[in-house]
Order: C-alpha cells, then structure tokens, then sequence
C-alpha cells in the first residue's frame, strides 16, 4: 500500500491540485489561499510546493497532503481517495489493501443506491405502473433526455417489490435498511419506504447517489408530498443540494448559483439551460449548503417559492449567507409561484429576473413592510425592529444613506430615530462579540508559544538551517521550548544534523520522524511560509524575546516575602541574565 501512495504522492503537484479547487498566490517559497473548510476573510491555508503538504493555521488547523485534502474536500475516505487519484493519473494499484471497513460499507451502499435508481427508472420507463407518472412528467413538461440525465423513477405502490428485487442481488434487510430505503415496523417487518412516488435520486458532488426523495403524483394522495431518505452514511440532508453534480461547473464558469427550493424548481431552469441552479432539500438554506456553494463562488442568487414559507426561508439564508462572505441577490417572481411555473410561462422573463436580482436589502425591507404593513405606532416599531438587524451591518456609506432615506420614507419618521435605533443594535452586538472574546481569550495560545513555533519554523525553512540553529541555540536550550513536541523534534533534528551534517533536507527527515511527530513538524514548517531568507539578527532577536519572557516568568515565581540564601543567589543570577539579554538585545 505504502508504493501504492507513495507512488501517487510523486506524481501530483500539490499546488497544481489545489490549485484546482480553490486560489492560492505565491507567498515567499510557499503559497498561500483562504481555506475551503472554514469561514476566514484573511488567507490562513498555506502549501508548500518542496514539502508537498498544505496546512491551515485558521480556526480548524488541519493540514496533511493531496490525499488528505481530497477526502476533507469531498467527504470521503482515505481509500476513495487514493482510489480517485490513482485514476486520475493513471496509476494501476497493485499492493493496496482495500480492507477499510467504513469505504468498504460506503461502497456497498452506494452500490445498493445505484441498484435502487436503476430499479425505479426501470419501472418509469418499462412498465405499464410506470406509465402514470410518464404521464405526469409529460405533462409537467419534462423531455425524455431530462428525465434521463437526472435519472427520475417511479417506486410502485407496493410493499416488498424493493426488497425482493435487491435480495436478489445480494444485498440484506440491514443493508437496506442502512441505506434509508426500506423502514422496520414494530413487529420487525421490513418493507418499502417509497411507495406509488415519483423518485429523485440526491447525488453528491462527484454523483454517486447518497439519497432519494419521493414525491406524491395526486394532491389527493395519503402522506406527505414529499419524503426524503433518513440520515445515513451517505446522506445528510443539511450538507445536500440537489444537482450539485451537474450544476457546479456551470456555477464556476458563471460566477453565481441559482439557489432554489425543489426538485422541478431546479431541473425544469436546467432543461432551458439555466444550469447553474441547484435546490436545497426542505425549506431552509443550511449554513452547510452555503458552504459547499461557497467552494464554486461567492455569489449567490436565492429565488425561492413566492410564499411566505419561501420568504421566511430567503430571510433564513441571508443571514447565513451574510456570515458567509456571499454577495447575495434575491430573485421576487411576480408572475408565478416557484421558479419552476415561472420558466414554463415565461422563460424571457425568468432570464431577465436572474440577471438583475433584487438587491438583498430592498428585499428585506420589503419583506417586512408587508409583513408589518399597519399604521399604527406599534407596526411601525416592529417593521423597524425588523430591519435594523441588516441596515446596521451595511458598512458601504452610499449604500446605507440610501436604505435609510428609504425605510424613513417608508415609516415618516426622522432619519435620527433609526440612526439611534441602529446605534443601539451595534452597542448590543458589540456587549455580545466582547462577551464572546472574553469566553475564549483562556483558549489564546501565548506569544511566547508563537514565538518558538516561528522562530523553528524559520530554522527548518532556512537554507542555512545548522548554522542559524547553532546560533539561536546559543541563546536557548531545547528546555527552554514550551511544548513537549517541540522539544521532542528539536532533538530528533539534532540527532539527524550528526547523521546528515552536509545540509538540512526536510523530506528526509521526516521519513525518519515517528508517525506522532510527522503532523507537529508540518505545521511548524509552513508556520512562517512568506518570511524565510531574513537577517540573521532578526532570528536573534526572537530568541532573546523568548528568553526574557522566560527568565521574567521565573523571577516572578522566584519572589515570595522570606527567601533562603539560595533561593537569593538563584534570584541574582537571574536578574544578572536578563540584564546581559537586555544588553544583546540592545546590540542586535
């Protein structure tokens, strides 16, 4: 297996690769990029093209190389993801050990997914069951090749026709029910979930089917109108977006997604070329959605159903979406219910909608003068209570004069009396993010930490490693690091100079690290990833800061009301140190 991966790891280029999935400029020898797998305005995903690794030193603080990237990217296992590359670049594995438990059961219930699609796209299209909901997709104006790029089916009104079909190909009521497609009712039974449903298979980014929803064909049928596959392995509902698979290259070219509500919202636009839509599952635009958008662009357009459940939700996701950095536009159809009705009436105008999107702040307030459209003092407070939320995160001065002028207008009222409503919003906000500093400010790591991680970062980076390590290393010693890794590796460094005293090659020694220290030494290397080549007095000059930092800390716990005449010679050679310290410091 080891060959297999190694072999993988010297044919890609780390930054080519990522460099496919998101943007990263030069930064000193490294790059560097705004990390895909958490929320950040300042680029904190480093990656170094020697190392062949990346790291994050954000909020998740992830790092590892181009298979550990991929299988934080989509979702997946190691071994999927060894899988993918190795196709990708045509490696033929030969020692690898598929022995994974979790890709293993992955494997089967995709496979079992794709059994189940197959089974109620059969029935759609081979049998006479099948011909009602033909019918109903005719009449909803779907084309035969629509129906088959999305791979749309009927489930017969029939309590094991699904079950029986998949024992015969081997899989078991466990697996089924793993899968979210059969239920188990109190006596033990197992039988179909799906029953006389039309069915959309969910797929995920690279569109293996994780999922499936059904829907009702009569307004008169028992049930809801819609069911969805429960939670499994596979399927999340709050991660999901229905035509991700085929929409996210229309996305990237275009620069915006088209955010809609159901599954004929998003294939009836997409069958009239309008692909860069994709549908959430439910009636509410999930932070998760948002972020897997967030990895194709930074724009997104919400045209959602023109109800007050759609509103509602459009309210729900711009909050989201304004945390997330979205430049957001909302599509108000006039003319139609949903966008699905809209392009069926008038696809013209549908088109002319989604280049001009409402801009999110008319919407919202809009939304709430509808909603608190009385005259009466008390409408008028809760249509402004409504609105001040957004109005006081506009930081464009243009932008916000021009809302106000239009919320005064709307409430005839002085454009000081929102000004203090919204001032009094920023007080509060401003009391919560404090709050929220001061719960985290014992989590804050210390510059003296932060201090040595750079100052080894810096060393390990240098083309004259040994010679600024003797250095630095004249001015501290491998207890004065803070952190046992740190330690741990400084002297497993020493220990490779002697064997290797020629040059510092990090590659080579981290094959000689143990697989414990292998992560700590990555995220060290990339942490000063735009500053190698300094002075050497400016590595100097760290190491005298860290030392004082360290002696000050040892005389204050040195000081107490009665001292021994040892603890006082202990204390004048302290202070006689730092003095000589000050005195380097001054000279460098």
């Amino acid at each position: 297996m080891n060959n297999d991966v190694e072999e993988i790891k010297s044919k890609i280029d780390i930054v080519d690769f990522i460099g496919s999935f998101i943007a990263l400029k030069k930064a000193g020898r490294n790059f560097k990029g705004v990390c895909p797998f958490h929320h950040e305005k300042t680029p904190s995903f480093v990656v170094s093209p020697e190392r062949q690794i990346w790291h994050c030193f954000g909020a998740c603080g992830d790092g590892g190389d181009a298979i550990k990237f991929l299988m934080k990217w989509e979702n997946i296992t190691f071994i999927e993801a060894v899988k993918e590359l190795a196709d990708k670049l045509g490696i033929k594995l030969k020692g690898f050990d598929l022995q994974d438990r979790e890709w293993q059961k992955k494997e089967r219930l995709i496979g079992l997914n794709n059994l189940v699609a197959d089974f109620y796209s059969y029935v759609l299209w081979q049998t006479q069951i099948g011909k009602k909901a033909m019918d109903y997709l005719h009449a909803r104006k779907l084309n035969p090749k629509i129906i088959k790029t999305f791979t749309i089916g009927y489930a017969p009104a029939s309590w094991e026709s699904l079950v029986k079909f998949l024992k015969k190909k081997n899989y078991n009521e466990i697996e089924m029910y793993d899968a979210g497609v059969i239920i188990k009712n109190e006596q033990g039974r197992f039988y179909d979930r799906f029953r006389g449903r039309l069915m959309f298979p969910i797929r995920d980014m690279r569109g293996n089917v994780i999922g499936f929803s059904g829907r009702l064909l009569e307004k008169d049928d028992t049930g809801a109108k819609y069911i969805n596959t429960p939670e499994t392995l596979l399927y999340r509902k709050r991660e999901s977006l229905f035509g991700i698979h085929l929409a996210k290259e229309a996305i990237k070219k275009t620069g915006s997604a088209l955010l809609v509500e159901g599954e004929f919202d998003m294939i009836t636009p997409y069958q009239h070329a309008i692909e860069n839509v994709v549908a959430i599952k439910g009636s509410a635009v999930t932070k998760e959605q948002l972020f897997l958008l967030k990895r194709f662009t930074n724009r997104v357009n919400l045209a959602l159903d023109a109800d007050d459940a759609g509103e509602e939700a459009i309210k729900r996701g711009i909050a989201e979406a304004e945390n997330l950095d979205f430049d957001i536009g909302i599509i108000s159809i006039d003319y139609a219910k949903d966008p699905d009705e809209a392009v069926l009436k008038d696809l013209t105008k549908f088109r002319e909608l989604i280049k001009k999107p409402l801009p999110i702040y008319d919407f919202i307030i809009n939304f709430f003068a509808k909603k608190y459209s009385g005259d009466d003092p008390f409408s008028k407070k809760k249509l402004a209570d409504g609105v001040a939320p957004y109005l006081a995160e506009i930081k464009n001065p243009i932008v916000h004069s021009y809302m106000l002028k239009k919320l005064t207008a709307i409430l005839q009222v002085d454009e000081r009396s929102i000004d203090s409503l919204l001032s009094k919003y920023r007080k509060q906000k401003q009391l919560g993010i404090q709050f929220r500093q001061l719960k985290t400010k014992a989590k804050t790591v210390s510059r003296e930490i932060v201090l040595q991680k750079y100052l080894l970062s810096l060393i390990f980076q240098s083309d004259k490693s040994y010679e600024l390590a003797d250095k630095v290393l004249s001015i501290l010693s491998l207890d004065d690091l803070s952190i046992e890794s740190y330690r741990k590796t400084v002297k497993l460094y020493l220990q490779f100079r002697k064997k290797n005293p020629e040059q510092f090659i990090p590659n080579r020694f981290t094959r000689e690290l143990p697989d414990e220290l292998k992560p700590v030494f990555d995220e060290i290397y990339l942490f000063a990833s735009a500053q190698i080549g300094l002075e050497q007095n400016y590595y100097l000059k760290i190491a005298v800061e860290i030392k004082e930092y360290l002696l000050k800390k040892k005389i204050s716990e040195s000081f107490k009301d009665e001292l021994t005449e040892k603890e006082e010679e202990t204390l004048l050679l302290l202070n006689k140190e730092l003095n000589q310290l000050e005195k380097t410091r001054v000279s460098l």
